[in-house]
């Protein structure tokens, strides 16, 4: 992230765009490095493996898949519904309308496959790909950049000043870390 802060720092109030700047830039470079992309074949085997326990529409097996994989692997719409559409035509899912919405069971022909997957769920092949809670850091890093541009926004002198303190030890502590045998 090298120079992509203001280079005499965001020095009070009349700098605040800059901070703002910051915060986007840092919230962008965690967003591009949370998540992975899914190899072929690994959606079908997700969709296979959630409709065997239960029938859904889209939506809830795109969030549980994202759940399981602890935010790893979050699959796109456009991902999902080429596949259970695929699914539908070759005769392992069915969907039924309700309230509006398709609800998406397996057929017989689609229990048989899913039985017949034994490798591990592709949910837990994507969070062991980034390790275990790797999503809650962008998510924390981001959290934490909102609060410091909160306080300098509208903090008094005094606070910021306090703010400054807390994320300088709070820099050293991650640091002290990473420096643990």
């Amino acid at each position: 992230m090298r120079g992509s802060y203001p280079a005499g720092g965001f020095g009070g109030s009349n700098n605040m765009e800059g901070m703002w700047q910051a915060v986007e830039e840092l919230r962008s470079r965690f967003e591009k490095r949370a998540g992975t992309r899914a190899g072929k074949g690994e959606v079908r085997a997700a969709v296979l493996a959630l409709l065997a326990e239960r029938p859904m529409h889209g939506y809830q097996i795109i969030r549980e898949i994202e759940e399981r994989s602890g935010g790893s692997w979050k699959p796109s719409a456009g991902s999902v519904y080429p596949a259970l559409q695929l699914l539908a035509d070759e005769g392992s899912i069915r969907a039924e309308e309700s309230n509006g919405r398709k609800i998406y069971s397996l057929t017989e022909a689609g229990r048989e496959e899913a039985a017949d997957s034994h490798a591990s769920a592709p949910w837990e092949e994507a969070g062991a790909a980034t390790g275990p809670g790797f999503a809650s850091l962008p998510k924390a890093g981001v959290e934490l950049a909102q609060a410091t541009a909160q306080v300098g926004r509208t903090g008094s002198a005094e606070q910021v000043q306090q703010a400054v303190k807390v994320l300088e030890d709070a820099r050293r502590r991650i640091y002290s870390i990473l420096a643990q045998d």
